[in-house]
């Protein structure tokens, strides 16, 4: 559980001096950006000082304390250079003083240079085609060592353990916490009884009984890729947040990028997987566990929420949240999920 006051005394002027703290001098222009679990500004630099002749305009990012440790930020940040290294196009974060991540006042931050774009066309194909070489590519640096200390997402973490936390801290109105027990106590056994279970850290391999696991972006939802005009240089996907990478099969890196019904999911995952697989090979057993990993995020996604409901933040975010219609709502998309992992998966 993170202090939920946080955020309280984080001023402009803090960010101006956090700025200076590494030597960069902000000109007062400050823009808050959306973020709901870290704090994010855009601050442009005095021309003439340090970085603005290539950076005129840098983006901070204050991590919410007592959610990651150092060692798993600088994980994400060694992980966010590895792919930059390798012209995979992420926003990485500066190298300032030989350092990524600062610290100021209390808060740990990063500087990343400003990098804009468009939400991609998910109804595009070739466009979807375009970013499946781009997972790929990101998949083949992230299969090339395991994190030592960013989690994984399974079950124990995005089912279990938020699940009992929520029952454990009265999170649910008493007239509907006993049927959200009972569904979401019956969506884990099914997930328990799934290929999921069986994941390992380890190559992928045809002829083994587990499926592979490796460095993902994790989060990887339409918002977190952006699109720039291809008749520009560098235009194309590019990913601007791994705050929440993790290991894990790499279909979690594909299917929150499948919208609509079953027919149109049908169709995007064939056009990712075709620029997927001119780079990198897939294994399609993974694909029995998009909707397990769905299931997974319902939950994980409540318990994230409630675990923040103290930020002034996110009652103003999410108003609905938590109220007894929110909860029978949790319950039904449960009960559809139920349903759904018993359909046969996607095929490509």
């Amino acid at each position: 559980m993170t202090d939920p006051a946080a955020f309280a005394a984080l001023t402009p002027d803090d960010v101006l001096d956090a700025l200076a703290g590494i030597g960069l001098m902000g000109d007062g222009r400050l823009s808050a950006l959306n973020s709901y679990e870290n704090r994010v500004y855009l601050a442009h630099l005095e021309p003439g000082t340090t970085l603005a002749d290539t950076h005129p305009a840098v983006v901070l990012k204050f991590y919410r304390p007592g959610r990651w440790s150092v060692a798993q930020i600088e994980e994400e940040h060694a992980f966010a250079l590895e792919l930059a290294a390798a012209e995979v196009p992420v926003v990485a974060p500066l190298q300032i003083a030989g350092r990524t991540l600062h610290a100021h006042g209390g808060f740990a931050f990063s500087v990343s240079p400003r990098r804009g774009g468009r939400t991609p066309e998910l109804g595009d194909a070739e466009a979807l085609e375009w970013i499946g070489r781009f997972i790929a590519r990101l998949h083949g640096v992230g299969a090339q060592a395991p994190f030592a200390h960013r989690p994984a997402v399974d079950l124990d973490g995005y089912g279990r353990e938020p699940r009992q936390w929520l029952l454990a801290h009265g999170a649910l109105p008493l007239e509907v916490e006993r049927e959200w027990a009972d569904v979401s106590q019956q969506a884990i056994d099914v997930i328990a009884g799934s290929d999921l279970s069986t994941c390992a850290a380890a190559p992928f391999d045809p002829e083994s009984s587990a499926i592979a696991t490796l460095r993902l972006h994790a989060d990887c939802h339409p918002g977190n890729i952006l699109w720039t005009p291809t008749d520009r240089p560098g235009g194309g996907p590019h990913f601007v947040d791994l705050d929440d990478c993790r290991s894990g099969p790499a279909v979690q890196d594909l299917w929150m990028l499948l919208p609509g019904e079953r027919a149109e999911r049908q169709q995007a995952l064939g056009a990712l997987l075709d620029g997927y697989e001119q780079v990198r090979d897939f294994d399609r057993r993974e694909l029995a566990l998009i909707e397990p990993l769905r299931t997974l995020r319902l939950i994980h996604y409540s318990a994230w929420v409630a675990r923040r409901w103290d930020d002034p933040a996110f009652p103003a975010a999410f108003p609905h949240f938590g109220t007894p219609a929110y909860w029978r709502e949790q319950i039904d998309v449960l009960q559809a999920q139920l349903e759904a992992m018993q359909e046969p998966p996607l095929v490509a």
